[in-house]
């Protein structure tokens, strides 16, 4: 069993079973038509739980040959154009030579003496998008394993730093359609149901900023404590950014901790002709940003970022056996200090790669590309009367749906577009993604493939009109 094990003695099997499994997802790549098979969870299942674990091939390459069956082959490939659903992002060609040289590697990232150049380069990185954003010579951060967590971890600190100990006084303060996560967060942190207030936003999707003025004097005139007001740069459903330096105005006003989710918007950090639609997010006290959304890392890659770094000390806690107290007056330089995590990949590896590769501006580009094909693909859906389309995009996401003609009734049209959605999947031809705008049921376009061009938005768009009204038909002639 040993000439399994990484070391000097079998690098050359490494070498070997790597090549092998990468010229297999190569000729996957090279090979796929389509993002998805359309393989129900009904059909996979089986062949998935008739591998006994305990009856080992013994062989990578038997392994990597079931793999085939039970992954490969029906895997959801988000290379593809036509995948338009969720905000997965087709990866760099760098930043998968990362994953494999730190999964190979194997550095934690908690302390300095399990990682030391990793650690050195995750702080370059952090200190690198501090500086795009604007936040200071205290500003500091750690890379997290996603938004959700970096979420989490911003409204711990924004937690520790109101100014009360009574969490049923306290309240975050975020759009509408901000993120789920936070709501999460607020559970975590042993905040009440009624702890996070949902600000309305405006014809654009952005939080309205008269509202969050309402809001925050109201929690003054009842003796609340608004803990963090919660703006978002780039909405999950519509790509919407916060009117930043407004809302940025009242948080100074009155006091409160400024956490900005730009998960899916950080991408603009480093395009060449968009970054002004952030202007304002150097006033925040924290700031998400997701890589494996738009800066085309491979997930997990995402960061948490303060303007004061003593405010990360909120998660910091010592054990005489990792980070004993001592290490902190000698300076040791060890991330546990500032993260939930411990044990935690060297996932800054890609992004630095990336940037040693391409270059910021390189991923600026890309992102601006597919930025640019929203405003032609909104162009599109205006100008086709079987869509109306809910706002033009702020960044690369588009919410629409289908208006059969021969359709009135708002249930039967919310049915033709979930049928759509699911007949489009269960074909593999395409993966567009859905969500509820006032009640009703819409589809969405997460544009994040530079390859996706305009004739595939067209193709797409036929397909769902077929398929909705295809529905409809059949319906009618049930009817009739």
């Amino acid at each position: 069993m040993r000439s399994h094990l990484l070391n000097g003695l079998t690098a050359e099997h490494y070498r070997r079973s790597v090549t092998d499994g990468v010229e297999r997802v190569a000729a996957r790549l090279a090979t796929t038509d389509r993002p998805f098979t359309g393989v129900t969870a009904a059909a996979l299942s089986p062949r998935v739980d008739a591998v006994d674990l305990d009856r080992p091939l013994g062989d990578t390459a038997a392994a990597l040959d079931e793999l085939e069956d039970v992954y490969l082959r029906d895997a959801v490939y988000f290379h593809h154009p036509r995948y338009l659903a969720h905000l997965n992002c087709p990866v760099v060609i760098p930043a998968v030579v990362g994953e494999a040289v730190l999964g190979a590697v194997n550095s934690s990232l908690d302390t300095w003496d399990q990682s030391a150049g990793g650690t050195l380069i995750e702080r370059r990185l952090v200190d690198w998008t501090a500086r795009r954003i604007g936040l200071g010579p205290a500003a500091d951060g750690v890379f997290t394993s996603g938004g959700t967590q970096s979420n989490l971890q911003a409204l711990l600190l924004a937690r520790e730093e109101a100014k009360t100990r009574d969490l049923t006084r306290l309240r975050i303060l975020v759009s509408e359609d901000g993120h789920f996560s936070v709501r999460k967060a607020a559970k975590l942190l042993g905040l009440g149901p009624d702890s996070v207030v949902c600000v309305p936003v405006d014809r654009e999707r952005r939080m309205r900023t008269a509202a969050l003025a309402r809001e925050l004097e109201r929690c003054a005139r009842d003796g609340l404590v608004p803990m963090a007001v919660v703006a978002t740069a780039g909405t999950t459903d519509f790509g919407s950014i916060d009117p930043l330096p407004e809302i940025a105005g009242l948080c100074d006003r009155y006091g409160v901790w400024l956490h900005v989710d730009a998960a899916y918007g950080c991408g603009l950090l480093v395009s060449p002709t968009r970054r002004a639609l952030l202007d304002g997010i150097e006033r925040a006290d924290s700031v998400t940003v997701d890589y494996h959304k738009s800066f085309f890392q491979p997930v997990s890659s995402s960061a948490v970022l303060v303007r004061d770094a003593a405010t990360l000390r909120h998660a910091t806690y010592h054990a005489d056996y990792l980070n004993p107290r001592p290490t902190a007056g000698e300076r040791v330089p060890n991330q546990v200090d500032k993260s939930l995590q411990t044990t935690r990949r060297f996932d800054a590896l890609k992004l630095w790669l990336t940037l040693r590769t391409m270059g910021a501006d390189g991923i600026g580009q890309l992102f601006d590309e597919v930025c640019g094909l929203a405003r032609e693909a909104w162009r599109m859906l205006a100008a086709d009367p079987r869509f109306e389309v809910v706002v033009a995009p702020a960044l690369s996401t588009l919410v629409f749906r289908h208006v059969p003609s021969a359709a009135t009734d708002p249930a039967e049209i919310d049915r033709a577009n979930l049928h759509a959605r699911a007949a489009l999947f269960a074909s593999g031809d395409a993966v567009v993604a859905g969500t509820k705008v006032g009640g009703r049921h819409y589809l969405k376009f997460t544009l994040l493939n530079p390859g996706t061009t305009p004739a595939d938005i067209a193709a797409v768009l036929d397909l769902v009109a077929g398929h909705a009204e295809q529905y409809l038909g059949a319906s009618l002639d049930h009817a009739c």
